[in-house]
């Protein structure tokens, strides 16, 4: 890929994002490739999802119990979201994963027959934008960082919601990109999302590795051409059908550990 046009995508990402989600920062083009180009342990690039994986949503299910009577509904809901966002996708259309995720609450309360007041739904939001970390997540990419990886986040979080999320975890300093699959506007696994993270990084897919916690998220970043790790957090599980991550793991530690054995 020429230089020239390298530089016009990224700064027509960084237009698209806003400041501080993709920085494609105004440079000389000889010093954004060697940025670009830098190499680092194995040569491979760790691309992280962020809701589960990093961030804990089980959070929610005191919430889904006290609104629906039944924490578990957390589970419905989640898979709901899920499902309408690849949905939307594939008929081509696209709404942020935020206004989704209320809808989506808002239509398991009509199929649940339950009544939500305009407080529940500020109460679920204000969770939703204050997400933890796992316990072990900040041992995990601290380890990944200290081994000379190059980490970055994808997300379908809106650019904003989403840096927001990472930065009250704790956990933004880590990594040196973060993008949104709002750039392209096509959810995960939309193979447009992981073009979109080779494009910027400048590298091949195979030069990625995902990490997440879902199957149908490896699945998706795999068919792009990375390789995958998922972190099989409770209610996920390896799907046997197709490629299989060649990493799977019930926490990130454990992740870390075959990562850094597998990409040296």
């Amino acid at each position: 890929m020429e230089i020239k046009r390298g530089t016009l995508i990224a700064a027509a990402m960084a237009g698209a994002l806003g400041a501080g989600v993709v920085s494609a920062h105004a440079e000389e083009p000889e010093k954004q490739e060697v940025r670009m180009t830098r190499k680092t342990r194995g040569g491979r690039i760790l691309v992280f999802d962020v809701n589960e994986t990093l961030l804990d949503i089980e959070v929610l299910n005191p919430f889904f119990g006290r609104a629906f009577g039944d924490p578990r509904v957390m589970r419905q809901w989640f898979a709901e979201l899920i499902l309408y966002s690849e949905a939307l996708s594939l008929s081509g259309a696209y709404t942020e994963f935020g206004k989704l995720a209320v809808a989506v609450l808002n239509m398991v309360a009509k199929i649940r027959h339950v009544a939500l007041e305009d407080r529940d739904i500020n109460d679920f939001v204000d969770i939703m934008r204050s997400l933890p970390p796992h316990p072990e997540v900040p041992e995990a990419l601290e380890r990944l960082r200290s081994a000379g990886f190059r980490m970055a986040t994808l997300t379908n979080s809106a650019p904003q919601p989403g840096k927001a999320l990472l930065d009250k975890a704790g956990l933004s300093h880590y990594f040196e990109r973060q993008f949104s699959v709002d750039v392209v506007k096509r959810y995960k696994p939309s193979r447009q999302t992981y073009s979109l993270v080779a494009t910027e990084l400048r590298v091949e897919p195979g030069m990625l590795r995902l990490v997440a916690a879902h199957t149908w998220d490896t699945l998706g970043a795999m068919a792009a051409g990375y390789r995958a790790a998922l972190v099989t957090r409770p209610g996920n599980a390896p799907l046997l059908i197709g490629a299989q991550p060649d990493i799977v793991e019930p926490d990130l530690l454990a992740v870390a550990g075959r990562i850094v054995s597998l990409d040296d």
